[in-house]
């Protein structure tokens, strides 16, 4: 069996660009709907995508207006960073149980979190929101922004944000 590329894995998944870097497909969208918590807008109870990123890629600094569970399907593993009331923390996910590594991490809602894969072809994650998710919940900021909002973690931002 050959080994695949990022390129294949697009290809064979059905994935676009993602705003944040990576690329992503929508792969569930529950029907039932619910009243957003914080501004009560209806949103899908449930929403669930591929993500997809290739080494040398990142996640940019963003955040969701609901949690977000992420799954380590496939590939590399990923780094997860998540700075939650202006604390860090990172998750490596991944198969390697023994090397520390975690198939899944709940990133809370309005945290800021971001990815790196830690390898050398590509990381494939799932990514699961609830309520769902909907790009008018989504803050994707630019650097300057996010380097006032996290001042402590200026060289992390630096990384983790497009100039």
């Amino acid at each position: 069996m050959r080994e695949m590329r990022a390129e294949d894995v697009v290809e064979q998944l059905g994935l676009s660009p993602h705003p944040e870097g990576g690329f992503y497909r929508e792969v569930f969208r529950d029907a039932a709907l619910v009243a957003h918590p914080v501004h009560g807008a209806p949103r899908a109870a449930l929403t669930s995508i591929y993500f997809l990123l290739p080494a040398g890629t990142f996640s940019a600094l963003h955040r969701v207006a609901q949690t977000e569970v992420w799954l380590h399907l496939a590939g590399d593993p990923v780094e997860l960073h998540v700075f939650e009331r202006g604390a860090h923390a990172s998750v490596l996910l991944g198969a390697d149980l023994a090397a520390g590594q975690r198939p899944q991490h709940a990133v809370p809602a309005h945290a800021w979190q971001a990815a790196v894969p830690r390898g050398h072809a590509w990381s494939l994650c799932g990514c699961t929101v609830a309520p769902g998710f909907d790009f008018a919940d989504f803050e994707l900021p630019p650097r300057e922004t996010m380097l006032r909002e996290l001042p402590a973690h200026a060289a992390l931002v630096e990384r983790l944000t497009r100039a």
